[in-house]
């Protein structure tokens, strides 16, 4: 009990200094002012903070953001920016995998299969349901047993046999049971040789969700590849890291052939960048580097193979690269351009980073006002759970909900508003007038003690 009153008199005393320490900061202090409207059961309010939005701050950590009511007054805040390194703990697990054989006239979408799994659910065997004449059978896909991951699937990687070459694409698919499926989209893999060079494409992007099997089904069951490993990656979460939100288009520079250069608006933790592939059976190796300013050295962040090629008359695209959300604000890509390269003038950009959450305590009356856009004030956003006593990420979801108005206008601040802000001006001159007086009248006493004579004895 005594532990639990501390714990809140600390939640008090924090809450109470920062907003005496940002009791003198006023909306007219930033540049930037957006209206919201609040919705749903208070005190407090949870706000997604749009992108367009946070490029109008001046600090990278976000700290000059503030929520205001009607009379001006700050209000206490948190910023939730979680990344997904920060709140994943990744894994790679082999697995089994089981082909998955149809008739060569089969017209069902997906082959019906027998399995055979032990008490616990891992697959033992899986076979067709009726059997099959030689030659009569087709390679249809691959059944892959993750009965052993708990934590949700981020990534899959195959490997398959060397004479099989060019790009292979398929549907996958998930089930518990192996009687219910859902959709997980398509996967695409690559082989590809050409100027005496291999470049390889293992990796398949998967929505993060557990499942216990998945079923992996060829396009065209001709071109299934006989698999030679399969792994799962998987990542533990104590909660699941924000979505992603992206930018809008781009534009960069170009100095010299086969390589392009990017100046975002601001420091940001990228964390994925989509290039913009306009001229059809465009294929690119390539190296995206990053730093924070000019005076630094590019440091590496990702490398891969971009392309857009036409197949069977639909482009097939591959035009993103992964980063680890390290904060950057210029961007070069490096072209091999022995496959053709990119062309001469730079190609368009969006980047994408974590969705930002801001979540107030709501005091006074409303409306209330999202201010950002200085680089002078100092942080005085709180944790989560010093702003809400009992925070659970469960308790997160059912707050209150902040907006902005899609009709409201991002506002800086006119010259006429500055002129408002001379009473507190005046107020901090007074504040250091005070301070100021004491600390003279203090060595005066001092003085005045170090002139006295000592005592005799």
């Amino acid at each position: 009990m005594s532990q639990k009153l501390n714990l809140g008199w600390l939640g008090a005393v924090a809450l109470g200094v920062t907003l005496c320490a940002s009791a003198q900061e006023k909306p007219a202090d930033f540049s930037t002012q957006v209206p919201l409207s609040v919705s749903g059961e208070g005190p407090w309010y949870r706000l997604e903070l749009p992108l367009n939005v946070q490029l109008n701050a001046r600090q990278t950590d976000l700290s000059d953001i503030r929520v205001f009511n009607a009379a001006g007054e700050a209000q206490a805040y948190a910023v939730a920016r979680e990344t997904a390194q920060s709140a994943e703990n990744r894994t790679l697990t082999d697995v089994k995998w089981f082909p998955l054989y149809a008739s060569a006239d089969a017209t069902e979408r997906a082959p019906s299969v027998r399995v055979q799994s032990s008490a616990n659910g891992t697959l033992v065997q899986v076979q067709p349901s009726s059997q099959l004449e030689a030659g009569e059978e087709v390679l249809r896909g691959w059944l892959l047993d993750a009965s052993a991951i708990k934590a949700p699937l981020q990534q899959l990687i195959l490997d398959w046999t060397s004479e099989r070459e060019g790009f292979q694409r398929f549907s996958i698919e998930a089930s518990d049971d192996l009687q219910h499926w859902q959709a997980w989209g398509e996967g695409q893999v690559a082989r590809l040789s050409f100027a005496d060079e291999r470049v390889e494409q293992h990796e398949v992007g998967l929505p993060g969700q557990s499942a216990r099997y998945l079923r992996l089904l060829w396009n065209t069951p001709q071109s299934a590849p006989v698999l030679t490993s399969a792994q799962l990656e998987s990542a533990s979460t104590h909660s699941l890291p924000l979505p992603l939100v992206w930018s809008q288009p781009l534009a960069g520079t170009s100095v010299k052939a086969g390589e392009y250069t990017w100046q975002l608006p601001m420091g940001l933790n990228v964390e994925r960048v989509q290039v913009d592939l306009s001229q059809p059976n465009s294929l690119a190796p390539v190296t995206l580097s990053g730093r924070r300013e000019s005076s630094l050295p590019w440091q590496p962040l990702s490398s891969g193979l971009l392309y857009r090629l036409t197949q069977n008359g639909q482009d097939v695209v591959q035009n993103q690269l992964q980063l680890s959300g390290q904060t950057v604000q210029q961007l070069k890509l490096t072209v091999d351009e022995r496959g053709g390269g990119l062309g001469a003038a730079a190609p368009t950009v969006k980047f994408a980073v974590r969705s930002t959450q801001v979540v107030f305590l709501a005091r006074g009356a409303g409306p209330y006002t999202l201010a950002l856009g200085s680089a002078t004030v100092k942080t005085a956003n709180l944790p989560l759970p010093t702003l809400i006593p009992d925070y659970s990420p469960a308790k997160l979801a059912t707050l209150g909900k902040a907006t902005i108005d899609g009709a409201a206008v991002v506002t800086p601040v006119s010259p006429a508003v500055t002129v408002a802000t001379a009473d507190t001006d005046w107020k901090k001159f007074g504040l250091w007038a005070v301070l100021l007086l004491s600390v003279l009248f203090l060595a005066v006493m001092a003085a005045s003690l170090l002139r006295k004579p000592p005592a005799k004895f």
